[in-house]
């Protein structure tokens, strides 16, 4: 333990931090010990801070559960499924527009097209009423 004698200068503070803020890693830790004045290098902070078991565990990636999938289905009649959807361009001068379409998935038919520079909300309902009724 001749090392432990040799770095003690740089054990006591590591320790100390080490102590009070478990959650740090190194490098932060190493931060805090130049902060205090430390003029340790980050090799030898790093060797001690190894020699003392301080390393912490990396964290893993969270593995998702395996999905299996489901087969995409298809409607059997028009009106029973719909799909809503925003596209956006610009004109030659600069202004731009946006489009809402809404698409039976049956038959591929466009049942709506709303297009203005804004498509505030309420506006969208009116458009899905309206297509409701008739």
């Amino acid at each position: 333990m001749d090392w432990y004698e040799r770095d003690r200068d740089v054990i006591e503070p590591l320790l100390k931090l080490a102590e009070q803020c478990p959650g740090l890693g190194f490098w932060k830790l190493f931060d805090r010990l130049r902060r205090q004045g430390c003029t340790a290098n980050h090799k030898r902070v790093g060797r001690i801070y190894r020699e003392l078991k301080l390393n912490r565990r990396r964290r893993t990636k969270k593995r998702l559960p395996v999905r299996k999938p489901q087969p995409l289905v298809a409607p059997q009649q028009p009106n029973q499924v719909w799909s809503a959807d925003f596209m956006s361009d610009a004109l030659y001068r600069g202004p731009r527009f946006r489009t809402f379409n809404i698409v039976d998935d049956f038959n591929r038919e466009c049942l709506a097209i709303e297009i203005d520079t804004s498509l505030p909300s309420a506006r969208l309902i009116r458009v899905f009423e309206q297509l409701k009724e008739g």
